[in-house]
């Protein structure tokens, strides 16, 4: 006999899920994929000049999916790469580049820090934290499980 998820678990996959659903629907409404999406993303955040291994470590995707999208990126003259050290590229935004974040991604994080005030900020403290526990209890389980 199988064991199912229990509620609580199968609420909790069925809201990440939910979550990833939207974020796929918004890219698909701003006529983008979401590997554009997560690099022109990754570097509002981290900032013009980034590497490519920092967007990766910033966005949880693939180096492979990650490299393709700003090469085709590059192409299209919104990024431009200067070499760093070793094999390292750092990425820089075109001013096609700058103006695509103006008009797409920062819309986006505008609406995202709209919804995080419309909460207390012990609420947005307490589902961050509660988020990584998770997440890092969800790790760990998965390294003792891998020992057996």
């Amino acid at each position: 006999m199988t064991m199912g998820p229990l509620p609580k678990q199968n609420e909790l996959n069925r809201l990440n899920k939910a979550i990833s659903e939207f974020y796929h629907d918004l890219c698909v409404q701003l006529g983008i994929s979401e590997s554009v999406f997560d690099i022109f993303y990754a570097i509002s955040a981290l900032g013009d000049g980034c590497c490519q291994k920092d967007i990766c470590d910033y966005a949880f995707t693939r180096k492979q999916t990650i490299h393709s999208a700003i090469h085709k990126l590059e192409k299209e003259g919104m990024l431009c790469l200067n070499p760093g050290k070793g094999r390292e590229m750092h990425i820089f935004l075109t001013p096609a580049g700058k103006q695509f974040i103006k008009e797409k991604i920062a819309p986006v994080i505008a609406m995202e820090n709209e919804v995080l005030s419309q909460m207390l900020p012990n609420e947005t403290d307490l589902l961050l934290s509660l988020t990584e526990k998770y997440l890092d209890c969800l790790r760990n389980q998965i390294r003792k499980d891998a020992l057996k």
